[in-house]
């Protein structure tokens, strides 16, 4: 606490003259002013970031957050999000439910097409559960028209691979819940519906980079997992005996690689999900910024470019769980993978997206002062109950607690624990989602075309535009990258300036 106000009093003194501000705004200014020059290039790269439940109201808390594991007041910090210079809403409804959830909301953001809640790679006439339902339904994925362009694509994830972000890149399934044919109705099975592991293998061949958690759903049933072999409740589940890939399991193996000897990686580093990036085992699991950076060396290498899907999926998960700053440290760590993803490539040919599938009832208030830790107190007692409470707080979910017949007294428990479910309005085993619009933000060529408030589904149709991928091509006709125009004109500028320097 004193760190953040010797923080406050010294930023404080800057801030108390108007110059400062003016200054401020004239840069940023100056910055806006250079965007008139449109990127119109052709990208050569695509790369969308999708932080998992990462409504605004979490975006600007692992901004504070970011700020303060750097010993700042926290409000002023830029995340590497915060410097794209485009900025758009998405409507997340899906065409079934006011509150989306993940399944339907990836297959707009991937597939180009809004759809019904539980379901992934499918269109809205798909029926959730009904297997009968799928064939003729099925819709495709940026990542197959990036497939079938000729570039190399990869998804990375924190959660397993199976699950509804990742799998609506790859999967045609009723039901998001059908990880592997164990967890699928035998009346599924006989119909012909296959499990989302299997579909991960057999829909797109060659997915040439595939990283994150589910062991398991790859493994027949009982068979031991690699790296906890004494735990039943690890342990494969799949039914029909297959063993569905070789793989690299952990941290060292995967950083030992040298990428440009790779052209085919699957890394699945836990059985199910990854852990949470606070109780990370830093020797065996790889961080999502690691992950990235490896995806990124051996995608490159294709002169035609790259697709590669990035989900902080585990976002969600602690919000769910009401554990806030589980969440908040995974979507700062989601910033830390952005930050190396634009060093390893160029804003010149590679359109970089983040954006949410979905917002969650999380928020925080209570006048908090400049400079207090995003998990600490409101600076007043309830005028109600006469208890103090947590700036943090859901508006449903499991930190719900009442205490001999009143609201549970904070100051009474560790509230900067790891694991503290932070009070909730409404009791509910797990926190929902939110309803509202999320951000959208875009660097790159042809990034300008994500402005103002979209339907989600729009946005793999403008990240296909830009690629020359997908339906729409009849403008690459006529489009031409302009990089190589460019590096002749330095070429010869420099070569002038030689030859001048000769003559004088």
């Amino acid at each position: 606490r004193l760190r953040f106000t010797v923080t406050l009093l010294r930023t404080s003194e800057h801030e108390k003259d108007p110059a400062f501000w003016h200054s401020w705004a004239q840069r940023t200014l100056r910055t806006a002013l250079s965007l008139q020059d449109l990127n119109k290039n052709i990208a050569k790269n695509l790369i969308l970031f999708l932080g998992d439940g990462m409504g605004v109201s979490t975006v600007t808390a692992a901004r504070i957050l970011k700020g303060q594991l750097n010993r700042q007041s926290g409000e002023e910090t830029e995340l590497e999000m915060d410097k794209f210079p485009y900025v758009a809403l998405a409507k997340t409804y899906n065409t079934d439910s006011q509150v989306a959830d993940s399944a339907g909301t990836a297959t707009a953001f991937l597939c180009g097409v809004k759809a019904n809640w539980g379901t992934v790679g499918v269109n809205a006439a798909a029926v959730r559960n009904q297997c009968n339902t799928t064939t003729g339904n099925e819709v495709t994925s940026i990542l197959k028209w990036a497939k079938d362009a000729g570039k190399s694509v990869g998804i990375v994830t924190t959660t397993r691979l199976n699950h509804a972000t990742p799998s609506a890149a790859y999967a045609h399934s009723v039901s998001r819940d059908w990880f592997s044919d164990a967890d699928m109705p035998r009346e599924a099975l006989q119909a012909g519906c296959k499990d989302i592991a299997r579909q991960l293998f057999e829909n797109i061949p060659d997915i040439n980079v595939i990283m994150g958690g589910g062991r398991r759903y790859m493994l027949p049933k009982n068979t031991s997992d690699v790296e906890y072999p004494n735990e039943a409740k690890h342990q494969g589940t799949r039914l029909d005996g297959r063993d569905l890939g070789v793989y690299v399991w952990n941290r060292r193996d995967l950083l030992a690689l040298n990428p440009n000897n790779v052209d085919y990686l699957l890394g699945l580093f836990e059985p199910s999900d990854m852990t949470y990036d606070l109780e990370r085992d830093k020797e065996s699991d790889p961080s999502l910024t690691e992950m990235v950076d490896m995806a990124i060396k051996v995608l490159r290498k294709n002169p035609r470019g790259f697709y590669l899907l990035v989900e902080g999926g585990r976002i969600d998960h602690g919000h769910h769980e009401g554990k806030a700053k589980q969440a908040l440290h995974e979507a700062v760590e989601m910033d830390r993978a952005i930050g190396r993803a634009g060093l390893l490539t160029s804003e010149w040919d590679t359109l970089t997206v983040v954006t949410a599938d979905h917002s969650h009832v999380f928020n925080f208030g209570g006048y908090t002062m400049r400079g207090t830790s995003i998990f600490g107190l409101a600076p007043m007692l309830s005028d109600i109950d006469h208890k103090p409470f947590t700036s943090i707080v859901y508006g449903n979910g499991p930190g719900y607690k009442v205490v001999n017949g009143t609201r549970e007294n904070v100051s009474t428990i560790d509230f900067y624990n790891d694991n503290y479910q932070a009070q909730a309005a409404v009791p509910l085993s797990l926190e929902t989602h939110g309803g509202e619009d999320v951000a959208v933000f875009a660097k790159g060529p042809m990034a300008h075309l994500l402005h103002g408030v979209h339907e989600q589904n729009y946005i793999p149709h403008v990240m296909a535009y830009a690629a020359c991928i997908g339906q729409n091509q009849r403008h690459c006709l006529y489009a031409r990258s302009e990089a190589p125009e460019l590096s002749l004109t330095w070429s010869s500028l420099f070569t002038l300036l030689t030859v001048g320097h000769l003559l004088c």
